[in-house]
Formats: C-alpha cells, sequence, structure tokens
C-alpha cells in the first residue's frame, strides 16, 4: 500500500511517496526531526521510491569519485536526467528525474538507506538550486546564537576543526558535519540549517542560524587567518556548493546565490594546524569583525 512522507529542511517541504513493498520507514529515521504532517504547501520536489527502475540508453555526461562513493550522472534514452549511485563499485540506485526536478523515480538496492539518502540530497540540491538555497559540504557549529561554517577539500580537517571548537570554545555546539543547507532570505538574511544528511558523524538537527562567517581551511605548519575580498570569497565557497553546472539554468541559479555569499558574508581563509591555537584564533577572529 503506498505510503507519504513530508518533510521540510531549511524551510523547503518535499514528499517521498513509498510505492514498494518494502518498509521505507527504517531509511527515514533520521530524517525524522524535519517530518511534518500532510500539507497543501507545494514541494519542491516529489520522490516516488520505486521496486524497479530502468535507466534504458543511459548516456553517461560525468562521473564523481568521493572515497569510494560514486555518482555517474547523465541522461536515459528520454532525455530526462539520471542518476546512477555506486558504493565500492557496486551499483545501488538509480535516480530518473522529470519535470525540471520537480518529480522523480528512485529505486534502490542493499544497502538500500545509501541509495534513498544520495537520491533525496541530489534532489535537494538541484530543486533548490534557484531558490537561493544551497547544499554545502561544510562543517558547522553555532556560537554565540550564530552559525559558523568550515569548508574544504575532502581530508583538509573540517571536522577536527569543529570538534576544536566543541573541546576548546565553550558554548561551542555542532550544527551539522558534512551537508547543511544555506538560504539566503528575501530579506537578505544569509542563514545556515541543519539537514538530514550529515556523513560520518550522525548530527540531525533541525535548528538553523544567522551565517556568522564561512571559513576555508587549508593545512599549514603555521596558524594564520585573513578575510577574501569578493573575488576570493567567490571562488571559496563555489567547490563546497553542490549542483550540477552543466545545467545552465541551475547553474545560474548557483551563480546569484554564490555572488550574494560573496558580496553580504564574512568569508575567510584560515591557514592552520590541527590544534586550539587554531580554533582560538579563527573564533577570536570571525567573531570580533
Amino acid at each position: 500500500m503506498e505510503k507519504t512522507y513530508y518533510y521540510k529542511v531549511a524551510g523547503h517541504v518535499f514528499v517521498v511517496v513509498n510505492e514498494t513493498d518494502d518498509d521505507i520507514a527504517v531509511w527515514l529515521d533520521h530524517y525524522k526531526p524535519f517530518i511534518i504532517g500532510a500539507t497543501d504547501e507545494k514541494p519542491v520536489f516529489t520522490l516516488h521510491v520505486k521496486q524497479r527502475l530502468k535507466a534504458e540508453g543511459f548516456q553517461q555526461e560525468i562521473h564523481q569519485d568521493d572515497d569510494g562513493s560514486e555518482i555517474m550522472a547523465g541522461t536515459v534514452e528520454t532525455g530526462l536526467p539520471c542518476f546512477k549511485f555506486l558504493l565500492q563499485g557496486r551499483h545501488v540506485a538509480t535516480l530518473i528525474a522529470h519535470n525540471n526536478y520537480s518529480e522523480a523515480d528512485v529505486a534502490m538496492r542493499n544497502p538500500q538507506q545509501f541509495g534513498l539518502d544520495n537520491a533525496l540530497m541530489v534532489m535537494y540540491a538541484l530543486a533548490t538550486a534557484t531558490r537561493k538555497t544551497a547544499l554545502f559540504h561544510s562543517s558547522v557549529v553555532s556560537y554565540q546564537g550564530r552559525g559558523y561554517m568550515f569548508l574544504g577539500k575532502s581530508g583538509t580537517g573540517k571536522s577536527t576543526h569543529s570538534s576544536l571548537w566543541l573541546k576548546h570554545i565553550e558554548g561551542t555546539e555542532l550544527v551539522n558535519d558534512d551537508n547543511p543547507v544555506v538560504r539566503i532570505l528575501p530579506t537578505g538574511e544569509t542563514r545556515v540549517y541543519g539537514s538530514p544528511w550529515s556523513g560520518k558523524t550522525p548530527c540531525y538537527r533541525n535548528i538553523d542560524y544567522p551565517v556568522g562567517a564561512i571559513v576555508l581551511l587549508s593545512q599549514a605548519p603555521y596558524n594564520r587567518i585573513e578575510r577574501l575580498q569578493k573575488l576570493k570569497a567567490y571562488a571559496a565557497v563555489v567547490p563546497s556548493i553542490s549542483g550540477k553546472r552543466w545545467d545552465s539554468h541551475i547553474a545560474e541559479g548557483l551563480h546569484e546565490t554564490e555572488n550574494l555569499l560573496a558580496q553580504w558574508t564574512p568569508i575567510y581563509h584560515l591557514e592552520c594546524l590541527p590544534d586550539e591555537e587554531a580554533a582560538r584564533l579563527c573564533n577570536q577572529t570571525v567573531t570580533n569583525p
């Protein structure tokens, strides 16, 4: 029997419709903080979970590999966008999107939760890209009523730097450790939100804060921080934002968001060691601009 789930993340509603014989609730457990009742509010997308799904005539456009987690993006023979998700080289889910990413179908294999999480992240990133919303690859902490985001390549030490704030800066709390959402509201305020996606550190909190600063991290044998001007600030945030940049419609939406972030949000570059001094230097600088 079909079952429908409603969620709201960063103010955007999305819907999951289970059309299989499986009880998918167990795979949606970490979405519970974001669940809402049935609503007339128009969802940004609806995801239909199917028992089976064929990607006939799949043509690959791009392939991404992040530590054994792979995404193959392309189109099927009808021209619809298609994504295949692989884990350690094994195909575990197929997603086909419709109607400019407002609808999609997905079918998963074991581990189903991996496939469902990835399908929902992709759909959320693409369906909100033109709504001044961005799904970031970032670790985020809160401090004195504001959110502080740490960016960088995989292995740079985003989670480590968050943990240093948590350990040494009293009053710090973890908001999300891998995939927070940033929105620029109609008022011009920029806010960062917890999400149901948090990588290897379980942190699924339905909370949000005004963004105090964004900090790009890089490893160094010393601790030094500087505020970036607009062009460098723009370049700092782009690699950390998820999106289908070869789609001009989505790329334009992301560019608008990135440009506004670079103009309005304090963005810093912290070259650092993984130590207490780095956390204190960062904290003292970005909280007292």
